[in-house]
């Protein structure tokens, strides 16, 4: 029996379109709709094609604001196309038989519908708008989170989300439903990142400003995501300005940024560019007592074209760059600083080709993540991974069923000098390729019913087969009700190698799994990560104020891999095979009634890994240990509230954590080689650590209370932001690292109060 090579399900999907068309020799229309006075898209715009004989055929436009409808039936028919908030466009079209046409639109805002439409703007996001794991987050969403800075930043957050357990204030390490940081899959516009999140937790390099849309899948995800075991963050950049220049300055104690945007070709080209950089030394750090050795910052770029009616290009830059200490000095002897840079450029193509009725969508990238530890011009420890992405995906657009699929390619370049307290001093370096390919349909089975089947073959080098990844996503909307889940199979060949018992460690080794070879044992060996993911959720909105939803997500984990346990105080880059499991469940509410909006939502979450090895039979009698690795925060509790009163904006935020596991050292012993030895005293023994059972033990709950008051003036053709603002209102000592040898704690930020300005040109 003959089966179909991954490589042709694009060229299936497309040819499979172009005959759909051919032969029935219906018309199609595609093309952009924007906003007329500032030329960026608009999201879900309603397009609809009334027949004289009362055929209807209609779509809304996607996030970039396109549109394809397909089977139109030759003829007079007129075109409406509508959006709250703004004027609605009507005209009349003739289409012959098999006539592809392209008619891109710009909307006008309607000044009598301006509230509405910002109303309209939230409901698309939302705390509790969760459908099998995806939550959409929108810029309005993130700025009802107090913080440090007058504008707001993803990072923040993402940590009030039930199921995201952070480091907290210091660390930039996420871990979503179980999920390790190196699992999860992070992109910019579809340019990967490995580790975009500050080294202060507050900040990612995704700030509210440059922010057009995230899609935070916490599991479940489809076929079009590939590489990755636990999550995806997908993060869409909004454009410029086409037709006037604007900018924003912006300067706090922890801070400062400067924005502009604008046309650099009127209503063909724009552009949009950010700088940060931090201003702690100078700023907060003058008055709290405890340090702050941490500097960061990051510049965005994007550059977006129109070519033509039915095409458009857009190119993307980032850098970042982190620098600090998390530990406290030990002995008298300064802490290793960590220092980490993220780069990153992509180039992507729209287009609506006229020759079939289907959305081409093209991503070229390049990023690349180093780490150091150690003396800026002596590093101890080295880590450096490279990626360059080619992805072509393509979108058909059907009665009920549409089909998207995709093939991309993968090549990765590993590096790593590992010295200082590290075991089994080492360089490494590898180039690591892979390819994929995916098929998904989205059927509409009527009734409120919609299943989206998928199917993704990813090549690994540590296998030649492919590895088959079957998903599927179901959604039933059955009026203010909807029930909705998720089901998938997931594999990532790199390894994102960290030290977790150590929290002031977040320095991380990338490394691929090898293709096996009897002649190289390797516990790895050919054995590339695995997650099961299956996720159930309700939601239902019993007031147009009130929405509340509820989750639950069981994920299967095989073929981890951990640093192997030793007695030896630092991490080893020998490893040892590990499974693991993570369940749990969320439950949100959210409100928005007149000035209020506010949310609560609860998480609980089990994670426990199952370690491989017999070394620990020596120590713990056991040699499968069934433990809580560091990052399984048992409960979760975040309260956000935020009101305008009298033309100032009150947003207050409560959050809770129960505390977190770790291994707790009972004693310490020394061993020594006696080869050759005359006298005991030259013997030069070395510590060994004797724990109990890995992370047996429980750090204290965490709990915080964050306050921002802020006004905006209007002063000519500027707004002006004033905003105050507390973090650990109540001073609660929260902890962040214990050192399990000297007992030394180091804790999270204290009472920090803040004041910020802004200045925003219109």
């Amino acid at each position: 029996m003959s089966r179909t090579s991954p490589r042709g399900i694009l060229f299936l999907i497309l040819l499979g379109a172009f005959v759909l068309d051919a032969t029935a020799q219906q018309a199609s229309l595609s093309g952009f709709i924007t906003d007329e006075s500032s030329g960026r898209p608009l999201e879900l715009v309603n397009v609809v094609i009334r027949s004289t004989d009362g055929t209807i055929r209609g779509a809304t436009t996607n996030r970039d604001g396109g549109y394809l409808i397909t089977r139109i039936e030759p003829g007079n028919h007129v075109m409406v196309v509508s959006y709250v908030g703004y004027e609605t466009h009507t005209q009349t079209l003739e289409f012959a038989p098999g006539e592809s046409r392209t008619l891109t639109l710009a909307l006008n805002p309607s000044d009598e519908e301006l509230d509405e439409v910002l109303i309209e703007s939230e409901r698309i996001g939302g705390a509790a708008r969760v459908t099998a794991g995806q939550q959409t987050v929108r810029p309005a969403d993130i700025e009802n989170v107090p913080g440090p800075d007058v504008s707001g930043d993803l990072a923040n957050y993402l940590s009030a989300q039930p199921g995201i357990v952070s480091a907290g204030d210091r660390g930039g390490q996420l871990f979503i439903r179980g999920g390790e940081p190196s699992q999860n899959h992070v992109q910019l516009d579809g340019i990967l990142l490995y580790q975009p999140f500050h080294i202060l937790g507050f900040y990612s390099a995704f700030p509210s400003d440059i922010i057009n849309r995230v899609d935070v899948y916490a599991g479940g995800y489809g076929s079009r995501f590939g590489g990755r075991i636990s999550s995806v963050i997908d993060v869409s950049a909004r454009s410029g300005h086409s037709r006037r220049f604007g900018g924003a300055v912006a300067v706090s104690p922890f801070i400062s940024s400067v924005q502009l945007e604008g046309p650099i070709y009127r209503d063909r080209i724009s552009f949009l560019a950010s700088v940060r950089q931090s201003n702690l030394e100078e700023g907060a750090s003058r008055y709290i007592d405890d340090p702050l050795p941490f500097t960061f910052g990051d510049a965005f770029g994007k550059i977006n074209a129109v070519i033509t009616d039915n095409s458009r290009a857009s190119v993307t830059a980032l850098r970042t760059h982190d620098r600090g200490t998390l530990a406290e000095d030990t002995g008298g002897a300064p802490p290793e600083e960590i220092r980490w840079r993220n780069d990153g450029v992509g180039l992507r193509l729209l287009m609506l080709p006229r020759f079939v009725s289907i959305m081409a969508d093209l991503h070229v990238s390049y990023s690349r993540l180093r780490t150091e530890l150690g003396e800026p011009n002596d590093p101890t420890r080295v880590s450096e991974i490279q990626n360059t992405h080619v992805a072509l995906d393509a979108t058909y657009f059907g009665d009920r069923i549409d089909a998207e699929a995709g093939t991309s390619l993968r090549i990765s370049k590993l590096e790593s000098e590992i010295g200082g307290l590290y075991q089994n001093v080492e360089l490494r370096f590898a180039h690591v390729s892979n390819w994929g390919s995916y098929l998904e349909f989205e059927i509409d089975m009527g009734n409120g019913l919609s299943v989206r089947p998928g199917l993704r073959a990813q090549f690994y080098k540590a296998r030649f087969n492919p590895f088959m990844e079957p998903r599927l996503r179901v959604v039933w909307v059955q009026g203010v009700h909807q029930l909705s889940s998720a089901v998938g199979l997931y594999h990532q060949e790199i390894i994102g190698l960290s030290d977790r018992r150590d929290a002031a460690s977040v320095f991380t080794v990338w490394t691929n799994i090898p293709t096996a070879n009897p002649n190289i044992p390797d516990v790895r060996q050919g054995r590339v990560q695995r997650a099961i993911h299956a996720i159930f959720g309700y939601q239902v909105t019993p007031a147009p104020w009130l929405e509340v939803s509820a989750e639950g997500f069981y994920k299967d984990l095989d073929n981890l891999f951990i640093p192997e346990w030793t007695a030896i105080p630092q991490l080893t880059t020998r490893l040892q095979a590990a499974s693991g499991r993570a369940f749990g469940a969320d439950a949100r509410l959210e409100i928005r009634r007149g000035p209020f909006y506010g949310y609560v939502n609860y998480g609980l979450s089990s994670t426990r890994y199952t370690a491989e090895t017999d070394r620990f039979i020596f120590w713990f009698g056991s040699g499968r240990p069934n433990f809580r690795p560091p990052h399984d925060r048992r409960h979760q509790i975040n309260v956000l509230a935020s009101a305008t009163l009298a033309d100032f904006d009150l947003s207050m935020r409560w959050e809770f954590g129960s505390g977190l596991p770790f291994s707790r050292a009972i004693g310490f012993d020394g061993f020594a080689l006696i080869d050759d030895i005359e006298k005991a005293s030259d013997i030069a023994g070395i510590r060994r650590v004797i724990y109990e059972r890995p992370y047996n033990a429980v750090l204290p709950t965490y709990h915080r209370l964050d306050i921002s008051l802020a006004r905006t003036f209007s002063l000519g053709p500027a707004d002006v932001t004033l905003q105050g603002s507390v973090i650990n209102t109540y001073d609660r000592r929260n902890l962040f690292y214990l050192d399990i040898f000297t007992l030394r704690r180091v804790d999270q930020l204290p009472l920090v109060p803040s004041f910020g300005l802004k200045v925003a040109f219109r």
